[in-house]
């Protein structure tokens, strides 16, 4: 059997318990890049087991490793769909082709999007690759945000991609580009392997098996809830 590997969670609970402190670095990265908190934590205790240096330098080359982590990723931040710097992070999993993930986008829309005005969330936008083509038009929502990335421009993208979906003939990189030039919608094309290996360690990381779904971490506590009016729920409650 398969040794199940420890949460992001029970990570940053054990380095906390081991630091007496609230490790902060690794907590804000959890929320930007949760994928790389692992390693993070692998790069740290090898550190740590170095023999013959000092305590003091050993906290210097965590230090160090950190910054070059963070900053290899930031290139991919700028065209991460995630919004906001809250304490409360919540990550929506979609299908473009999902008649409930679609469904459900008008009630969704303006509770993150208030929650994120009152700085009470850290959002991340998963495109989640359950239908033949969801990641052709994940690609292209990648593209769009290569070119411009903020919330509002994330939202117009993704109502643009799933009113396409409802048509079985928008299938081809050509139609999706028609599509933007309609609608206005500027994109530039890069390389979203990088992007894609997140989306995927998240969806592993969050166990997602059907879309619509939500995941919603607030003091340490992981809840999941499937489908439209649960996630809708979810949201509401999250309200201050």
């Amino acid at each position: 059997m398969e040794e199940q590997k420890p949460s992001v969670e029970q990570i940053l609970k054990h380095m906390a318990e081991n630091l007496g402190e609230e490790p902060k670095p690794m907590v804000l990265m959890s929320k930007l890049i949760p994928e790389m908190v692992p390693r993070q934590a692998q790069d740290r205790k090898f550190v740590m087991e170095l023999p013959h240096i000092p305590p003091k330098y050993k906290q210097l080359i965590m230090i160090a490793v950190l910054i070059l982590t963070a900053g290899a990723a930031w290139g991919q931040d700028k065209t991460f769909p995630t919004y906001g710097t809250g304490a409360v992070t919540v990550r929506i999993y979609t299908d473009y082709f999902c008649p409930p993930c679609r469904g459900m986008e008008p009630a969704v829309e303006p509770l993150l999007r208030n929650l994120i005005k009152k700085g009470f969330i850290t959002l991340t936008l998963v495109d989640t690759p359950f239908s033949k083509y969801t990641p052709l038009y994940a690609c292209y929502f990648l593209y769009a945000l290569n070119a411009k990335n903020d919330f509002e421009h994330a939202l117009l993208v993704r109502n643009t991609l799933f009113d396409a979906a409802t048509n079985r003939h928008f299938t081809t990189k050509e139609r999706l580009e028609e599509i933007f030039k309609g609608k206005g919608i500027s994109y530039t094309v890069f390389e979203p392997k990088p992007a894609f290996d997140r989306y995927n360690a998240l969806i592993k990381e969050d166990s997602i098996d059907a879309t619509p779904s939500c995941v919603i971490i607030r003091d340490g506590k992981k809840e999941k809830f499937v489908g439209g009016p649960d996630i809708v729920n979810a949201l509401k409650a999250l309200h201050p």
